[in-house]
């Protein structure tokens, strides 16, 4: 009897991390399409909003900025109309909690623009540190790399 009781909770156990992981999963994945649609309509006020005011981008190539940096080249970006979309390679996703903090966002995504009348392409590694002030997400670290 005691083992069939330890199974169930066993089970409930496993079933709510499940489910909680699957929630947090789910909202990160939303938070990044909100960021993303976003950067590729170029709406920086919504950007804005989605960055910490604490955040620090790490680049591989473009070393490290802070929250009013990443805004001004965001800004200086779609003023030179790039046409700089991104698109998230959703089977790369990774999602894992931090506890009493937030979570990190794994994954690659692609770049494109038009350059001398072809698309040019690249796919690109980033970590992404989300914190959770109250309701609210909020992108306070990035890590881009493998440019």
């Amino acid at each position: 009897m005691k083992i069939y009781i330890f199974i169930a909770l066993s089970f409930l156990v496993f079933n709510t991390h499940s489910n909680e992981n699957e929630m947090l999963f789910d909202e990160i994945s939303q938070m990044d399409k909100v960021l993303f649609d976003a950067f590729n309509s170029c709406d920086l006020t919504v950007m804005g909003n989605v960055f910490s005011k604490e955040l620090e981008f790490y680049h591989d190539k473009g070393g490290v900025s802070n929250y009013e940096q990443t805004m001004s080249a965001s800004k200086s970006n779609c003023d030179k109309k790039l046409g700089l979309k991104r698109k998230l390679i959703k089977e790369s996703l990774k999602v894992f909690p931090i506890n009493n903090f937030g979570a990190i966002q794994e994954a690659s995504h692609q770049f494109c623009h038009m350059e001398k009348g072809k698309n040019d392409c690249g796919i690109f590694k980033f970590i992404h540190i989300w914190k959770k002030d109250n309701l609210n997400w909020k992108l306070i670290r990035v890590v881009s790399y493998g440019h």
